[in-house]
């Protein structure tokens, strides 16, 4: 099926439900996959308050977008269920040549604008539990699958291509600690040249979540670009799912193992493009706003401070950056 590069291959995708996790699972079938979709949220027992997505609904969407859906409930926390998960895809199977780790459950946990000496303790540790603990479980797990067929990728979610503060402790511990999992999986996978660890980040993702925040859906999203200028070029989950896609496509994904890729960097190397047709580049778009800020002449308010400290941490921490630093300090001293 040449249209179907993966058809006959077998993905999980931890995390599943909604957002990065769906697009990804939706793309990884429209490339022929069978799609293990898990997560703790199913019909008739929703475990994110407020949210109303399942695992069974994005199981019938890869199906519907030509793959095979199956959707099995997952608490990625327990290595029990974890473990009963890779023996049934095993048992069924008999391979897995996918493994996404998209589990988060960390919004409600996350205590924005607190310094590390105000937040709680213990909503942290259930943030990392939930957000890099399990992505351990399930690779530890899921990893001897391939390395027994000696082929396999595994891929880690995380938000960000820099390593750079993303403005509270946790959330920052937690994204940054995913990518720095794909390399030591990578690392370790050493003597099994066929299996792939590398980390993926999505842009600014219009998920089911930023679509009601902003009091629209997907038919419509532009009507809140003008209050929310940054959503201009926000990209689809299934972005990030047509760049996992590509990678699990690519013979020579070997050569990516242990770092990090943004989906707009992908698409413009492997020529893909959102389903709406756009080709979004988060990168590019969001240098090109911290340029215009610095030049204004009017008074800043509290967004464009707080994308000047984003660009700034990440600035920091990049050599090729070092040029740009007095300016950002500078305008930080002046408007803080």
């Amino acid at each position: 099926m040449p249209d179907q590069p993966l058809h006959g291959q077998v993905a999980v995708v931890a995390g599943a439900t909604r957002g990065a996790g769906r697009g990804i699972a939706r793309m990884l079938g429209a490339v022929g996959a069978t799609v293990y979709c898990t997560g703790r949220s199913v019909r008739g027992g929703p475990a994110t308050e407020g949210r109303p997505e399942t695992i069974e609904e994005t199981a019938e969407m890869v199906t519907a977008e030509g793959g095979r859906g199956i959707a099995v409930r997952t608490d990625h926390t327990v290595e029990a269920e974890v473990e009963r998960l890779f023996e049934r895809v095993r048992a069924e199977e008999k391979r897995l040549d996918v493994l996404v780790n998209d589990i988060w459950g960390g919004d409600a946990l996350t205590e924005w604008g607190s310094p590390f000496w105000g937040v709680s303790v213990a909503q942290g540790r259930k943030l990392l539990e939930r957000a890099v603990h399990s992505h351990i479980i399930t690779s530890r797990h899921g990893a001897p699958l391939m390395v027994e067929r000696g082929s396999g990728l595994i891929v880690e979610v995380t938000d960000g291509d820099t390593m750079g503060y993303r403005g509270n402790l946790f959330y920052d511990l937690a994204k940054n600690a995913v990518i720095r999992l794909a390399y030591a999986m990578a690392s370790d996978l050493h003597a099994h040249p066929g299996v792939t660890a590398l980390a993926v980040t999505p842009g600014f993702l219009r998920s089911e979540h930023v679509l009601d925040h902003f009091g629209v859906a997907e038919a419509n999203w532009r009507d809140a670009i003008e209050k929310a200028p940054y959503f201009a070029e926000s990209e689809t989950p299934c972005y990030v799912g047509r760049a996992v896609a590509a990678l699990a496509t690519d013979p020579n994904v070997k050569q990516k193992s242990g770092r990090l890729f943004s989906s707009w960097a992908l698409a413009e190397e492997y020529g893909f493009t959102d389903v709406d047709g756009r080709r979004p580049y988060w990168g590019s778009f969001f240098l090109r706003k911290v340029r215009e800020i610095l030049d204004k002449e009017t008074p800043p308010d509290d967004l464009e401070r707080f994308v000047i400290r984003s660009r700034l941490y990440q600035a920091e921490l990049d050599p090729s950056a070092a040029e740009e630093l007095p300016r950002l300090r500078a305008w930080l001293d002046k408007h803080e």
